[in-house]
């Protein structure tokens, strides 16, 4: 279980860093995706962008 969290925390950080340039291709704006704005900072939060990459990926490894 514990190994999952952080993995999902990864995840969610790598994409967080990396959505200015996923944006340019149209992804990381998703139904699911949450925008949070606390004192003028927004955090963005891909959760449904993490769950299509990692689907993509999976697939990509095991059809190699």
């Amino acid at each position: 279980m514990l190994k999952w969290l952080l993995t999902l925390l990864i995840g969610l950080a790598v994409l967080t860093a990396l959505s200015p340039w996923l944006a340019r291709f149209g992804i990381g704006r998703l139904p699911g995706d949450i925008t949070v704005r606390v004192k003028g900072r927004a955090y963005y939060l891909p959760f449904t962008t993490t769950i299509l990459l990692s689907l993509a990926l999976t697939l990509f490894l095991k059809l190699i």
